[in-house]
């Protein structure tokens, strides 16, 4: 398996969930990988342990993506080990569920400073480390930012401000051999959706797989997966796409 064949890729946000998994296919496919984290040391040293276990090459470092400082130490680091970049993941992520008499300027902003600024900040650190070669950036959107549910407008309107970007960059970067896609996965079960009280059992997970015409849940692989296309030469003929990996719920 070598998709990824000593190629060099950060996730952000990969100490958990979908990060993770993505983390540990790009590893299994051959990517020297970049395990971002903001907060849980823990969790991204399990993932790097996970990927050199298994004969694969991975550190871990530590960067809020909202903070410009951080993120170019984060890039620093990142060439300082492996001395270029060839694919980057914005996984990094900020939701709440919030009734719109509770989206506060705080909320606002949080969510808007992770979740768009965020990478705007990594695409723009990006760009120094692809150099000529070019590059490859995929974006994880959500469904939401197509068919938002209520009591997350802040985040949808995020998720749909990703899509956007993804579009614009694929035009604006795409004569410097930068690909720009963005994944929408479908309700995923997560540590982040079992803390939402979207667990095994509960009402909302009963309507997420009602809506699923595949009738379950994803998995976090199943985003993995997906990613790995995109990051591969398979895709190397799709930019500017917004793809929906949800099991039929989000099939527009």
């Amino acid at each position: 398996m070598s998709k990824l064949k000593n190629k060099v890729a950060i996730i952000t946000g990969a100490s958990k969930g979908i990060g993770a998994s993505i983390a540990k296919h790009f590893a299994a496919e051959g990517a020297k990988v970049v395990v971002n984290y903001a907060s849980s040391k823990e969790g991204a040293d399990k993932v790097v342990k996970a990927i050199t276990d298994n004969g694969g090459i991975a550190i871990a470092v530590q960067a809020d993506v909202s903070n410009e400082a951080d993120v170019t130490r984060l890039f620093e680091e990142t060439k300082k080990a492996f001395g270029t970049l060839d694919i980057l993941v914005n996984n990094a992520v900020f939701q709440q569920y919030l009734p719109v008499e509770q989206a506060s300027a705080a909320a606002f902003h949080q969510h808007f400073n992770v979740n768009v600024l965020g990478p705007i900040l990594t695409i723009q650190a990006s760009l120094k480390l692809f150099g000529d070669k070019g590059g490859n950036v995929i974006n994880i959107s959500s469904g939401a930012s197509k068919m938002p549910m209520a009591g997350v407008s802040l985040y949808s309107a995020t998720k749909a401000a990703i899509d956007a970007i993804t579009i614009s960059l694929s035009k604006e970067l795409g004569a410097k051999n930068i690909r720009v896609n963005s994944i929408l996965p479908g309700a995923t079960e997560t540590e982040g959706a079992h803390t939402a009280g979207v667990t095994i059992g509960s009402e909302a997970e009963k309507m997420f797989v009602a809506n699923t015409p595949l009738g379950r849940r994803g998995q976090p692989e199943d985003i993995a997966k997906a990613a790995v296309f995109l990051a591969s030469d398979d895709a190397a003929w799709i930019t500017g796409e917004a793809i929906s990996v949800s099991g039929g719920m989000y099939g527009f």
